[in-house]
């Protein structure tokens, strides 16, 4: 059983903290724990010792014994001493928001991509944690070999395996890099164009995704109920076929290690030719879950993209009543990049598809470039991507007049301050 607690943090007014402590509850959840009591608690000065005040701890500690509850879930992160304090003070396992989405990213994780991805943050994560929690990890032994060097101590052994085990993981998911790079590859050579759906969990990405697409992936009203990416095709009202990816759901306060070890996946959003970012129109946190989703697409490398590459798509409108469905509407006349919709319904859908279908057509940029004759990589790539108009050679450089979307002229970009 579980016990979700959030604390009161200084600089996050911008999010409700009765939806913060629904979020963590929904996390619960979401692995099926019982969650027998969820409570606020203000920290107006963090324990060093043990995050809360040594009222709460003791208050906690009365519940825990009176209602036999075997887990309590900190919506806030813990440091390992504060954890081993809160653990023998409560005399139950205690975990931190990092542990709980890890717990729910290791249940849903399907793919050996996804499993490779789980794995490597929770390794990340576990690492940190070996801080002389227990007590056995002090222990001496002596031996040689893979058995331990003279005076090895278990934390170190343990430290020592987990990081061979992290630096196998990573040459892994780099293989798996270079696998989607050859399928993103083979895919431009179509060439269908990609158009990414991200979005804050629960924003309705996949049932919004199964709705364009007549796809059956699950979407079930969860949070993280999708973790590994899909492809399907998508039929365009010109007739023009795209390639639809549904991705991972955000969310607030994901750790860093978890974005890193998710970086391969969220790839498809970076080499995307249009992103549509799913909103949930109906939730009261609407407007920091988009800032929550944007600062992670800006850590990704796009924020450049955010200006020009991104369609908000403002999801679950049918849950709206009349008032706030016209002030919706109010708001699109001011931002044309915005569609309303209802992924449960269908409402909007058609105008959605319309949106994409005149994006994509207008996608394409006539660029004149000049690169180097001795570069006949960028030349080979340039003419791979994109439909080359005109082109005059002089003694040290082609000059190029290049119709390419947006997306591959920011790959080039990339691709140049690479050399």
């Amino acid at each position: 059983m579980v016990k979700a607690a959030a604390a009161d943090r200084p600089g996050e007014g911008a999010r409700s903290l009765q939806a913060r402590l629904e979020e963590a509850v929904g996390l619960a959840n979401a692995i099926r724990l019982a969650v027998v009591g969820a409570e606020i608690v203000r920290v107006e000065r963090p324990n060093p010792g043990t995050l809360l005040g040594r009222g709460a701890v003791a208050r906690f500690a009365e519940r825990v014994r009176e209602d036999d509850i075997g887990l309590v879930v900190i919506d806030a992160p813990l440091s390992p001493v504060q954890q081993r304090n809160l653990e023998k003070s409560w005399q139950a396992k205690v975990i931190d928001r990092t542990g709980l989405i890890l717990e729910i990213f290791g249940e849903r994780a399907r793919t050996h991509e996804g499993r490779l991805q789980v794995e490597l943050a929770a390794l990340t994560y576990q690492r940190s944690r070996l801080v002389r929690s227990w007590t056995h990890l002090e222990r001496q032994r002596g031996g040689f070999g893979f058995l331990g060097g003279p005076g090895e101590s278990q934390l170190e052994i343990d430290r020592r395996l987990i990081g061979e085990r992290i630096a196998r993981l990573r040459r892994e998911i780099e293989a798996v890099k270079r696998t989607r790079a050859l399928h993103r590859e083979a895919r431009r050579r179509v060439p269908y164009p990609v158009v990414a759906l991200v979005g804050y969990t629960n924003a309705g990405k996949s049932t919004l995704f199964n709705r364009l697409t007549g796809a059956s992936t699950t979407a079930d009203d969860m949070l993280f109920a999708t973790l590994d990416p899909t492809m399907r095709r998508l039929d365009l009202p010109s007739g023009r076929k795209a390639i639809l990816s549904d991705t991972v759901g955000f969310i607030s306060d994901l750790p860093t290690h978890l974005i890193a070890a998710f970086r391969a996946t969220l790839e498809e959003v970076t080499e995307a030719d249009l992103i549509l970012h799913v909103r949930d129109a109906h939730h009261p946190d609407s407007a920091a879950q988009r800032a929550d989703v944007l600062s992670v697409l800006a850590e990704l490398g796009l924020g450049e993209r955010l200006e020009n590459g991104l369609i908000e798509v403002m999801n679950k409108i049918d849950l709206l009543d009349p008032a706030a469905r016209a002030s919706l509407a109010n708001q699109r006349l001011r931002n044309d990049e915005r569609v309303e919709v209802s992924a449960a319904t269908g409402e909007g859908c058609a105008a959605l598809l319309q949106q994409i279908d005149r994006r994509l057509d207008h996608a394409d940029r006539l660029v004149r470039l000049e690169v180097p004759l001795a570069d006949g990589q960028t030349l080979a790539w340039i003419y791979r991507h994109g439909e080359v108009l005109g082109r005059r050679d002089d003694e040290r450089a082609a000059h190029l007049a290049v119709r390419l979307s947006e997306a591959d002229l920011g790959r080039l970009r990339r691709r140049q301050r690479a050399y």
